[in-house]
C-alpha cells in the first residue's frame, strides 16, 4: 500500500496506433473520468505518460511540479 492507504495499481498501456485510429478522444476522456494515468507506447516502447487533470492538480497541491523534473 502507498502512504495514503491506497494500493498501487499498474498503469494502463495504450498503443499509439489506438490514438491514431480515432480513439484519442475516447481514451483521454476515460482516463480523465476515471482519474487514471497511462503510458502511451510506440512500437512497444514507452513514449509519454498521460494523467488526468485532477491528478495533476493534486500533485501541484502536494508541492510536486512535474515540469521541474
Amino acid at each position: 500500500m502507498t502512504d495514503t492507504g491506497r494500493a498501487k495499481s499498474p498503469m494502463q498501456h495504450i498503443n499509439m496506433t489506438d490514438l491514431l485510429k480515432g480513439q484519442a478522444s475516447k481514451i483521454i476522456t476515460t482516463l480523465s473520468v476515471e482519474d487514471k494515468t497511462a503510458f502511451i507506447q510506440k512500437n512497444g516502447k514507452p513514449l509519454a505518460v498521460v494523467i488526468s487533470n485532477d491528478r495533476y492538480e493534486r500533485l501541484l497541491h502536494a508541492g510536486i511540479d512535474i515540469n521541474e523534473y
